[in-house]
């Protein structure tokens, strides 16, 4: 894992790795670096989030904007730009860089304030790197105009690459949150029985995970026989199995588990499918270790699934998790989300954070799914949340 960088000028640690991202910036040919998603200033900003824009962007007649200027080498050039709003919260909790200012109303306004910073630098710049796809026209356009024999390129691989590998305290952040989600749900299951529709268990997990300090961004469920996984009036009946697969955020960082419950008592069969998912995930876990292959993971699960007498209907993902769901390590383009395996063919590295997920989409018997949040570590891996991996019954607090 990593540990914290050097001081700022203000004596408080920059709060990333600023030498690896150096070296990033220059395998890239990049001179200077402008962030302009939530995510990505949040982690250049060592957790600050706009706390009046944490759900939204659009505002009057334009959008919420934070834009991060970083010069390759120099930390004490960075500044932060972002909207008066957040005035407030500078003042409780200064930011590090040597320049912030909270006093923008719009994009282009928030964009020309970073502009006109960094012409104040002085730089000879080649290439700016940039987050292409989460900088609106406008402010993009401003960008371009103000430099004209500049190329722009895209920064999304350098600012994943510096953000795959996870600080002690990020990967504390990633096992609270794993650990209550699953807490959410057991909770969940044992407190609803036969007759309890589909949202009305998600609203019941909403609260569950709200009550412990997680901010709830999603439920996809499925119960009975249906794949269906979207909440609905669908009732969850003696006998059903359910899937519950949730994203709860903890400060930012997101614990994405999935499990599996049902009303009575599971049947042989049910029991012998659950199983042979709990091995595919084992066979997976087995193979994370810092040093070994990326693609090993799926060398490792994908035998297990072609021998399957439920091949056709198993399905096996691994992808990297953090401050964003399917961030690097990547390590397959033919998932659902589409992406390059750069990771496929790089070792592992300690602190890159890796969600395993194996699921069956069985004909007759429903949606079973186990999903799981992996730390890769020097010794091999950790797996976050690692309890209530059988079939959860139903209604046993009711």
């Amino acid at each position: 894992m990593l540990t914290q960088s050097k001081p700022s000028h203000l004596g408080s640690p920059v709060p990333f790795d600023a030498d690896r991202l150096d070296r990033l910036m220059d395998e890239a040919g990049l001179d200077l670096l402008v962030a302009t998603s939530k995510h990505n200033v949040q982690y250049l900003l060592g957790g600050h989030r706009a706390l009046f824009f944490d759900y939204m962007d659009a505002m009057g007649v334009s959008r919420y904007l934070p834009v991060f200027v970083y010069v390759k080498g120099a930390v004490d050039k960075a500044a932060y730009f972002g909207h008066r709003l957040e005035c407030f919260q500078q003042q409780v909790r200064p930011f590090w860089v040597a320049t912030a200012q909270t006093a923008s109303s719009g994009s282009v306004d928030a964009m020309q304030k970073a502009i006109d910073h960094i012409h104040g630098l002085g730089l000879r710049m080649h290439r700016i790197g940039a987050e292409v796809a989460f900088l609106p026209f406008d402010a993009g356009m401003a960008l371009r105009a103000a430099f004209p024999d500049v190329e722009i390129v895209d920064a999304l691989v350098v600012l994943e690459r510096q953000r795959a590998r996870k600080s002690a305290d990020e990967l504390e952040k990633l096992r609270i949150a794993s650990d209550r989600v699953i807490d959410s749900m057991m909770a969940v299951v044992a407190n609803h029985g036969p007759g309890t529709t589909k949202l009305e268990l998600t609203e019941a997990l909403r609260r569950e995970e709200t009550n412990r300090e997680l901010t709830f961004e999603y439920c996809l469920i499925a119960a009975g026989a249906s794949h269906n996984r979207a909440p609905s009036e669908q009732k969850w009946e003696e006998g059903d199995v359910l899937s519950l697969d949730s994203g709860g955020n903890y400060r930012g960082y997101i614990g994405d588990v999935a499990r599996m419950a049902i009303l009575g008592e599971p049947d042989s069969e049910l029991n012998d499918l659950l199983a042979e998912i709990e091995q595919v995930q084992r066979a997976a876990f087995r193979s994370i270790k810092a040093g070994t292959m990326g693609g090993d993971i799926y060398a490792a699960a994908e035998p297990l699934v072609r021998r399957s007498r439920q091949h056709n209907h198993l399905h096996f993902l691994a992808h990297g998790m953090g401050l964003v769901s399917h961030e690097a390590p990547r390590l397959t383009s033919s998932g659902p989300v589409p992406y390059a395996d750069d990771n496929a063919h790089r070792p592992l590295e300690s602190g890159m954070v890796i969600s395993v997920e194996t699921t069956l989409l069985h004909p007759r018997r429903g949606f079973i799914k186990l999903e799981d949040t992996v730390a890769v570590t020097e010794a091999g891996h950790d797996v976050y949340g690692d309890r209530a991996r059988g079939w959860l019954r139903g209604g046993t607090a009711l």
